[in-house]
């Protein structure tokens, strides 16, 4: 398989599926009858273990170096604090080469963060809060109960699955406009309940006390991601996403930091750690890497593949190692490849096949064949009813030669799918020079000096645009605050 492959292909096991598939496999759940806090089942090792390789290879790969070690060593420490193992090396935690802010954990004491929502902390007290929340969940056995009340809704991972339930009108797995790529990890923990959400603050909030962290470091972490999505809401012309990625179903993420806060009230604990903190993540890869392929600005580009296209005016997009999703009011749709004989027409009528399920084929009338930028092109539009309405469905795929082809499928309302017609032209590739400019972003610790403010360091962002915004959600500053003098803050930076 090649590494393209890997990266763009739809996840056969992503993160919900894997465990979904995992504990549904036995008539009853493993875990949902344990007790809270009690020590991790043979059953709940056995889940954790067979997924384990699954999660690595599906988001993104484990990050290694320095940087991945001290998470590692700050997770496993937290961890015990839970009392489901005495021993750290009972626990595994793993540090994600991902872009996306996310954390997770399943059953059997293993632990996920991406590389990115590491990079958006500003201390170890958040670094812990965080792996300690995710703890929570499998000490509480979450995601066990969860299973439990519905296991004929199990996750999929698969996009024909996914877009199938958006197309037919499964509630169980969503509606239009439902990001469908690049969201195995929200799969896995966005459909906790409130209460277990808070639950798992708490536990994590009480493991931070418990090992000296100040207890506050739990609101703090979740302000910061508050505010991040809120600017990405914003640099993407979104309005209406305001929750953070990780860990929320709460419609107000300023009382979800208001209930952290109150149930840290008067807890000991005051070690943040921020300095040693910082020095530990500098050098971070911070946002895409080259080999995944880079978002800039509303254009996706992959150097090593030597293809760019742009995403059409009021739509973003969100990067993952399966496929690029293309989000927006007026439809959705995602970028990404799948195994090729050469034959386009073959090619798209698969991708449709894969949408279908027992009740209803979608299918389109005809396989129209062009060429774009001097690809050979094919795409076929297939109308379907989702109980509510007419929904359009496009398939527009491109042989880009030696055996590749990659393929857009979208989904709009009837008669819309014109809007994505910009995007399905602009497909291209991409020259060696255009290639060698693409560089990739890293976090730098710098110390303020006495003559810095936040608009200097803020200068130093590399970006184009919201440096200043960008620097004050990166180190957790409000809009008022300022730096200090001998103060280390994280700067992005242009790095090899």
């Amino acid at each position: 398989m090649t590494a393209l492959t890997q990266k763009f292909r739809f996840a056969r096991l992503a993160a919900g599926a894997a465990t979904a598939l995992a504990l549904s496999a036995c008539a009853s759940i493993p875990g949902a009858n344990v007790p809270a806090g009690a020590p991790i089942t043979p059953e709940e090792a056995k889940i954790g273990q067979e997924a384990h390789p699954q999660f690595i290879q599906q988001f993104g790969g484990q990050e290694t170096g320095p940087a991945a070690a001290y998470v590692e060593m700050i997770g496993k420490d937290i961890s015990v604090r839970s009392g489901l193992a005495g021993a750290r090396d009972s626990f595994t935690v793993t540090t994600l080469d991902s872009s996306v802010n996310n954390a997770f954990a399943v059953p059997g004491g293993y632990v996920y963060i991406t590389r990115q929502l590491v990079g958006l902390m500003n201390n170890e007290a958040e670094l812990a809060g965080v792996l300690g929340h995710e703890v929570g969940h499998v000490a509480a056995r979450h995601s066990a109960r969860r299973q439990q009340t519905a296991q004929r809704n199990q996750l999929l991972g698969i996009l024909g699955q996914v877009a199938s339930a958006v197309l037919l009108g499964d509630s169980a797995l969503g509606r239009l406009g439902q990001q469908v790529a690049g969201q195995a990890p929200q799969l896995a923990t966005l459909s906790y309940s409130r209460s277990q959400e808070i639950e798992a603050d708490q536990l994590g909030i009480t493991y931070l006390s418990q090992a000296g962290y100040d207890p506050r470091a739990m609101a703090t972490v979740l302000a910061s991601l508050a505010a991040q999505n809120s600017l990405d809401s914003q640099l993407q012309g979104r309005g209406n996403a305001t929750l953070p990625e990780w860990a929320s179903t709460h419609p107000d993420p300023a009382e979800r930091v208001n209930d952290a806060l109150s149930f840290a009230a008067g807890k000991p604990g005051t070690t943040t750690n921020r300095d040693r903190f910082l020095s530990r993540i500098d050098g971070l890869a911070y946002g895409d890497k080259p080999e995944q392929g880079m978002i800039e600005g509303n254009t996706f580009i992959h150097p090593d593949f030597r293809l760019s296209f742009s995403a059409p005016n009021g739509f973003y997009m969100v990067n993952s190692p399966r496929a690029v999703s293309i989000n927006g009011d007026r439809g959705q749709g995602q970028f990404t490849t799948d195994s090729y004989n050469g034959n386009l027409e073959t090619y798209v009528r698969a991708q449709f096949a894969k949408l279908g399920n027992q009740q209803q084929q979608v299918t389109p009338q005809v396989i129209e064949r062009t060429t774009v930028n001097g690809l050979p092109a094919s795409y076929g539009v297939a109308r379907v009813n989702n109980g509510q309405q007419q929904i359009d469905v496009t398939v527009f795929a491109y042989d880009f030669g030696g055996g590749r082809a990659y393929h857009f499928l979208t989904i709009t309302q009837a008669g819309q799918t014109g809007i994505f017609n910009p995007m399905f032209q602009s497909v291209r590739r991409i020259s060696d020079a255009e290639a060698a400019r693409i560089v990739p972003r890293i976090i730098d610790v710098v110390v303020a000096g006495s003559g810095d403010s936040v608009a200097t360091l803020s200068r130093r962002m590399a970006y184009d645009s919201a440096q200043e915004a960008r620097f004050r959600v990166l180190n957790g500053l409000s809009s008022t605050d300022q730096v200090r003098a001998g103060q280390s803050y994280k700067i992005v930076v242009r790095g090899r």
